[in-house]
């Protein structure tokens, strides 16, 4: 059984002192680079990672300009990408969100903002909050060489500012397979909103976006 389903009540416990120590948002500084805002329909993808997939698809399932989300896996092979195997920390495997969006209506620049100042704390080494692993570790996949550059110069912009009064040690790689998670795992915030863990780590999450970045909650 995934870490997670044992950490509720105790989860509850900790988010006070979790959301205590996150920074506020007005030391969060758009990114200087960013992929040029487009008109066109066409729909672009962003990996990330950071921490318990539940909380991270629900945050971007509630972003204006965002599509589709799906929990995941990424980091390791397609053999190993099931939840009984990842939660061993011994895949290689991060658990990840794709998300789908519409650069016409958020940029790259704009996902990864809200990925570093709502999603999770990115100076966590291999944990987030109570999940302990490298399979909760922050990642960016990145798709190509303009997701590098925005993604590597944000965090530098952000490093020097020292947002977080520690260093961020979100890693940078590419994307080599992204794999679906079980049913069970998708959208599971929404369906189980009840869920003690749900109650201590996701929904505060969702407040933050509705009160920091009320033009692009949906």
């Amino acid at each position: 059984m995934p870490q997670r389903f044992t950490w509720g009540f105790l989860s509850l416990l900790l988010v006070g002192v979790a959301m205590a120590a996150a920074p506020s948002i007005a030391t969060f500084p758009d990114p200087r680079i960013d992929e040029p805002e487009r008109h066109a329909s066409k729909r672009e993808t962003a990996v990330l990672a950071g921490g318990c997939f539940w909380g991270v698809e629900a945050v971007y399932d509630h972003v204006k300009g965002v599509v589709s989300t799906v929990s995941g896996y990424s980091g390791g092979d397609r053999k190993t990408a099931h939840t009984s195997m990842v939660e061993s920390g011994g895949t290689g495997h991060a658990e990840s969100v794709k998300l789908t969006y519409d650069p016409s209506k958020i940029s790259y620049g704009q996902i990864l903002k809200i990925f570093f100042s709502v999603v999770h704390n990115p100076t966590e080494r291999n944990r987030q909050g109570p999940d302990v692993g490298p399979q909760y570790r922050s990642v960016i996949f990145f798709a190509d060489e303009k997701q590098k550059s925005v993604a590597e110069a944000y965090i530098h912009q952000l490093d020097q500012a020292n947002v977080y009064g520690a260093r961020i040690v979100t890693e940078v790689v590419p994307l080599r397979g992204f794999y679906a998670a079980e049913e069970v795992h998708q959208h599971y915030s929404e369906r189980n909103p009840q869920d003690p863990y749900v109650v201590a780590n996701d929904l505060p999450k969702l407040t933050a976006l509705k009160r920091d970045f009320p033009g692009l909650y949906k």
